[in-house]
């Protein structure tokens, strides 16, 4: 049973975490070596970009934040502490690997531990160490991030449901905002961070593929030439929430319609970012340990896929110029194996909400356009650096 008699600690700590939103938050350096850490000067970017753009004479380095699950037992004071956590360890890779962009990778918040009106506030809070930095983002959702209140069982026990303190908007602590256990939608949530946040990247992608709404392509350009694509990033929506956990047969017919539309002879590379692994994953996972082709440093538990494959990945395989897929959704697995001639990766539990106790980090990309590469590897809270892996030589 949940014990509710610290309120005022419980109310320290949520004050505490929202308040991040408002903080230009700081790296935590401990010393430790950096791998690939760049020295350049990070400028503050106050517009928006059409595309994004590599810098002269250097990689194109990506961040994926993954599960980061803020607002999870909000009502207690172990949610509140544990969003402050996942703000530490973001501000530790971001002040290790000084990235060019960042991509969160769904599960940015727990929808269904949020009483509040707008979850945005907690979405808000995901990306302030981002946004502090003035590196630009973009987000994908995943399964929790629209999911409808569940309450918790606790509540209904003696003595009855506790008082819930729900901030205000503006997080100035000072009141409440109504409770009203309804969540928020993820068109409303893409549309609340599009509004206030100049530096996303996100789009809440074409009308008729709604309910799944985070569907979108970004394309890196030449130092030399912002017209010229060194690269396409597609973003999508995998489902689970409010609808079930698939890629529909609507959004493989509208990636291949969009690939052939910008990229027809399928001379660019395309990478893919999204939530849930698809069924390929199983296949090509590993047993017990991890052991080449594959690379990683976590194997602690069985992939969980979408329900259903409509296409996408037999489209992925039949493209050259597809190179590697991403996603989350399993805290405990950490890996990159080889599909066909692509790659499927996990990226590493970020947060400090959700499941597992693994410790925490981010895996990184980094693209480099003459010759064309890229590389990964994964950088944890502390600093230590693993798992590196060539994906295209």
């Amino acid at each position: 049973m949940i014990k509710f008699r610290n309120l005022s600690i419980i109310f320290f700590y949520t004050c505490l975490s929202l308040c991040f939103r408002l903080i230009s938050t700081v790296g935590f350096d401990d010393g430790t070596n950096r791998h690939h850490r760049s020295q350049r000067t990070v400028t503050l970017r106050t517009k928006p970009e059409k595309t994004l753009q590599s810098r002269p004479g250097a990689p194109f380095k990506i961040a994926l934040f993954a599960d980061l699950h803020f607002g999870e037992n909000a009502w207690s004071d172990w949610g509140p502490r544990q969003d402050v956590n996942s703000i530490r360890v973001m501000s530790n890779v971001l002040g290790y690997e000084t990235p060019d962009f960042v991509v969160y990778l769904g599960d940015v918040i727990t929808a269904n531990n949020i009483g509040v009106a707008n979850a945005s506030l907690y979405w808000d809070q995901a990306i302030s160490p981002t946004r502090a930095r003035g590196i630009p983002w973009a987000t994908v959702f995943g399964n929790h991030d629209d999911a409808p209140f569940e309450w918790p069982i606790e509540w209904f026990s003696l003595p009855g449901i506790p008082q819930v303190r729900c901030p205000l908007a503006n997080s100035s602590c000072l009141g409440e905002e109504e409770c009203s256990f309804r969540g928020t939608s993820r068109l409303d949530l893409t549309k609340n961070e599009i509004k206030h946040n100049v530096l996303s990247h996100s789009s809440s992608g074409p009308k008729e593929l709604w309910p799944s709404v985070s569907n979108y392509v970004l394309q890196l350009s030449s130092s030399e030439d912002p017209h010229s694509p060194v690269a396409f990033f597609y973003i999508l929506d995998s489902g689970g929430g409010s609808y079930p956990e698939v890629i529909s047969s609507a959004q493989v017919e509208w990636f291949n319609s969009t690939t052939q539309k910008i990229n027809p002879d399928s001379s660019v590379p395309e990478i893919i970012f999204w939530h849930i692994p698809s069924q390929a994953y199983k296949r090509v996972a590993p047993f017990f340990g991890i052991h080449k082709p594959c690379v990683g440093s976590i194997n602690k538990e069985r992939v969980a896929p979408q329900q259903a494959e409509t296409g996408i990945m037999k489209l992925l395989v039949e493209r050259p110029s597809v190179k590697a897929v991403f996603v989350g959704h399993n805290h405990g697995l950490d890996w990159c194996c080889p599909y066909n001639q692509l790659w499927l990766c996990f990226a590493r539990h970020t947060g400090y909400g959700g499941y597992g106790g693994w410790a925490k980090g981010s895996r990184i990309l980094e693209i480099t356009q003459y010759p064309f590469s890229i590389k990964s590897w994964i950088r944890m809270e502390d600093g230590h650096v693993h798992s590196e892996v060539i994906l295209i030589p």
